[in-house]
């Protein structure tokens, strides 16, 4: 099988290599790639948010399968370009990917599938913007949350109790011509649950937790990623079964019966509350960071998975292995990141084990330089949580990045069992 990745960043460096140990896959490019993806596939030019030009790249390098990885393509219907030229692709159509496109269009899906999750107000001009954190912060009480409704990269989000913050990231918005959600502030441990579906049939991957903020102990701004860890040795039991049962199917039965089956990767951040488990938001593709440390768990080969999924076929492929241990990934970012990341400083030990490259170019005399804001993500697995934290951080102890800003808590609370959901 000839499978094309279209990213390039850590989430498809970690497909690609998932993706390379299959031997099924006789022929693998990533398009466009990045520094590290490039030892283990095809690099290849694309506009990776050009429908049309992902479609001409799958015809012409002959692919039999596209897997593409960012939101951007998926939101403006590269996957329907690439399905309309013969071609199996795994990820959901444009009218699909409205699930993280749009979140008030998620919030329709949610509750015609009765699915449960916070309470919710759109919000279209400043006055509304008002009342709804009236409403939503009991008058003055918070914490507030207040979203983009369209694409933000994971960054387009702000929990605070300082009301003028809310305000202010509202009406940022809103100025710029885009939509608002406020919605209810939701407690408890947060989660994120992959499942792959093909519309019909679902397999949930085992769950992980992210973290958002840049700063250890969930400080500074948001970000899209800082580190994750994979499983988590404090979720209840039968959680994976009660989130496919009342979360994952109805969602995907719902898509169905609209006529806008959603066949892909289905991302379902939950928080598990003290009312018990509520969707934060729903993504149309595979998480980054958490893909880093899902992936290296699983023993059941990837290309065959993926490709069930984008063929209808699900219901006829085996049940999903897993590997015994835990993985943690930790995110080196370059400084300034997320407001304004420094680029084009060199980076050396990014061959290292494990290294997954997120934000990197190379000149024509091999040197390696940060070209994103997220640089690399240091992935290690363990016999446990505890052994696959140490080895992650003795991994970025080996890569140099001048002024790099990395989190120094990623997993510690799941260790020391300080997490109770």
């Amino acid at each position: 099988m000839r499978v094309l990745v279209i990213g390039s960043g850590a989430r498809e460096h970690a497909l690609c290599v998932a993706l390379s140990s299959d031997p099924a896959v006789t022929a693998l490019a990533c398009a466009p790639g990045n520094a590290g993806t490039r030892a283990i596939a095809e690099p290849a030019a694309v506009a990776a948010t050009d429908p049309v030009a992902v479609a001409a790249l799958a015809t012409s390098w002959r692919a039999d399968l596209v897997v593409i990885g960012p939101e951007v393509p998926l939101v403006a219907g590269a996957a329907d370009a690439v399905r309309d030229a013969g071609i199996a692709c795994f990820g959901p159509s444009e009218q699909a990917a409205q699930i993280e496109g749009s979140k008030s269009f998620a919030k329709h899906v949610m509750a015609a599938a009765g699915v449960p999750t916070a309470r919710s107000w759109p919000v279209g001009g400043p006055a509304e913007l008002e009342t709804a954190l009236d409403e939503a912060g009991g008058l003055g009480g918070g914490p507030y949350v207040v979203k983009d409704d369209g694409l933000a990269a994971g960054k387009g989000v702000v929990v605070t109790t300082d009301r003028d913050a809310a305000v202010a990231h509202g009406r940022s918005v809103l100025d710029a011509g885009g939509a608002v959600l406020v919605e209810e502030y939701l407690d408890g441990p947060e989660v994120s649950l992959f499942a792959v579906t093909d519309g019909t049939t679902v397999f949930p991957l085992v769950p992980a937790q992210d973290f958002k903020r840049r700063d250890d102990g969930d400080g500074g701004p948001n970000t899209g990623g800082m580190g994750a860890y994979a499983p988590l040795p404090w979720a209840p039991p039968g959680l994976v079964d009660e989130v496919l049962a009342t979360v994952l199917q109805p969602t995907v039965d719902e898509m169905r019966r609209r006529g806008e089956p959603f066949a892909g990767l289905l991302y379902a951040g939950l928080a598990l509350t003290s009312r018990g488990v509520r969707v934060v938001e729903f993504n149309a593709r595979f998480g980054d960071p958490e893909t880093e440390v899902v992936l290296p768990l699983l023993a059941t080969p990837l290309a065959g998975l993926l490709h069930a999924a984008a063929t209808g076929t699900l219901a006829e492929h085996p049940p999903l292995r897993w590997r015994e241990g835990a993985a943690v990934t930790v995110v080196v970012a370059a400084p300034g990141y997320p407001e304004r990341p420094r680029t084009g400083d060199p980076v050396t030990g990014a061959d290292g084990e494990g290294v997954l490259h997120a934000g990197t170019t190379v000149d024509a005399d091999g040197t390696v330089r940060s070209s994103g804001g997220r640089v690399l993500a240091v992935t290690a697995v363990g016999e446990d949580l505890a052994a696959a934290r140490q080895l992650a951080y003795e991994r970025v102890a080996g890569v140099r990045l001048a002024d790099a800003h990395w989190r120094t808590d990623i997993a510690l609370a799941a260790v020391e069992g300080r997490i109770t959901p």
